[in-house]
């Protein structure tokens, strides 16, 4: 039975979503005046006019049709404001902007991946400042780790607008059936996946498509499990280590002895959609996994739960591998960022933020403070049949990092997750029978002199 409890949010995004830092308008729902709150105008009550375009991710139709409602709203009340909204897939997006450097095919503002594309958009001079949004919404209302994740020599290029964590996810019923507990360490889920793969159900999925990041995501919980990470201290790519080459040998055997043999070529939706429809009996995901399965077989939503990544050994300190911001970001080639600017205080409003959330709840987790605490918010029915999960999600966000932040922000984390190496690598030890500590000195190579020439 789960627990039903009413989440607070200092909890639920402390360290990595929202714990503040001293602001002036904690008064205002979201932070600045009044009038540009009601009605989308600049503070200084001059009108907004012009026409900018806004590139997102959220293809699902219900996120789609919330970022779209508030956006009709916002020029409902600023009727000499259009704003032109551009959805994409997560993985054209990365493409599509690095393509826009060139062609100029680029928006006014629009959403990052992570904190870790910030990095690269920073680097490539892409970005405007926005100490205005920040300053208007109440900086206090963030989290002090996440600003400072999207910020370059002291100004802030980014807001989160939703915060995730991965944690591990299983089905109870399954385990209950074999007589297994949830396990606890990487060699415990490793035996029980194995326990589990018959009948038509896989342990779990090692999905190993360059287009997505799943590799990187495996490795880097293992590793940073062991106190390691997949980037030196001088921040050049650790693939070769001896806690790296046992983690690459993990995978190895769990996709052989445990996955579909397809999920070679498998991407992050199409990885997810096993879990979602019964074929896994565990996966690595966020709140995301809850919408998923209601979407795909609603009869399993009593028997899917999550608990905190696998340690090494019982008893090894709680840690957490990865979390997830996802910014909103203004483009330095806008002819307009005060729109942008009031555009995105605008989603930050109550009511237009407790929508959007509500598209997939306990998936997104809010990145200001106070909301969990809305009626509109806290009532809601998966936040609350899904509270114990909420709370294991909470902690991961709360002690994590995006991959490879655990040295500040860089771009060499971006790159690290973007680039599909790691990936590649794990294809050729499967598919070619290369070896592993050869594939990773490979691999380790190429992403150092990736890092070398686009890491400036």
């Amino acid at each position: 039975m789960k627990r039903f409890f009413s989440m607070s949010l200092a909890a639920l995004l402390l360290s990595t979503c929202l714990t503040g830092c001293g602001g002036s308008e904690a008064d205002s729902p979201a932070g600045g005046s009044e009038a540009s709150q009601q009605s989308g105008q600049s503070d200084n009550g001059g009108a907004l006019k012009g026409e900018i375009t806004f590139w997102h991710c959220f293809t699902q139709g219900v996120r789609m049709e919330a970022v779209q409602a508030a956006a009709d709203s916002f020029m409902k009340d600023n009727p000499d404001v259009t704003i032109n909204i551009e959805t994409m897939s997560w993985g054209d997006f990365n493409t599509k902007w690095k393509a826009g450097i060139t062609t100029g095919d680029l928006p006014d503002m629009s959403i990052a991946q992570n904190t870790g594309e910030v990095a690269e958009m920073l680097n490539a001079d892409m970005l405007a400042p926005i100490e205005n949004v920040v300053s208007a919404v109440g900086a206090e209302r963030f989290s002090e780790n996440a600003l400072a994740d999207m910020t370059k020599d002291g100004t802030k290029y980014g807001v989160p607008y939703y915060s995730h964590a991965q944690v591990m996810w299983y089905r109870q019923d399954l385990l209950e059936k074999a007589g297994l507990a949830v396990p606890k360490t990487w060699d415990e889920f490793r035996d029980a996946a194995a326990a589990l793969t018959k009948d038509g159900v896989y342990g779990a999925g090692v999905s190993m498509s360059p287009n997505d990041l799943l590799c990187t995501r495996y490795l880097n919980y293992y590793v940073r499990s062991g106190g390691g990470s997949l980037l030196n201290d001088d921040l050049t790519a650790n693939l070769t280590s001896d806690l790296a080459l046992d983690g690459i040998r993990f995978w190895v055997d769990v996709y052989k002895n445990c996955s579909p043999a397809e999920t070679i070529n498998y991407t992050v939706n199409d990885h997810a959609t096993m879990f979602y429809q019964g074929i896994t009996a565990f996966d690595f995901n966020s709140g995301f996994m809850i919408s998923g399965v209601a979407g795909n077989r609603e009869d399993l939503l009593d028997s899917i739960s999550c608990a905190p990544l696998p340690v090494m050994k019982e008893g090894d300190p709680y840690y957490s591998a990865e979390a997830t911001h996802i910014p909103l970001v203004i483009w330095k080639n806008s002819e307009h960022p005060e729109i942008c600017e009031a555009f995105i205080e605008y989603l930050f409003k109550d009511d237009n933020y407790v929508e959007f959330l509500s598209a997939v709840p306990v998936g997104m987790l809010p990145s200001l403070t106070g909301i969990s605490e809305l009626e509109a918010y806290k009532n809601n029915e998966t936040v609350v049949r899904f509270a114990d999960e909420a709370s294991v999600i909470t902690d991961a966000v709360d002690n994590g990092r995006a991959i490879g932040f655990e040295h500040g922000p860089s771009v060499q984390a971006g790159l690290l997750t973007s680039q599909g190496i790691i990936e590649n690598m794990f294809q050729d030890i499967v598919t070619n029978g290369t070896d592993i500590a050869e594939a990773a000195k490979t691999a380790e190579t190429r992403l150092n002199e990736i890092f070398s020439t686009q890491a400036e």
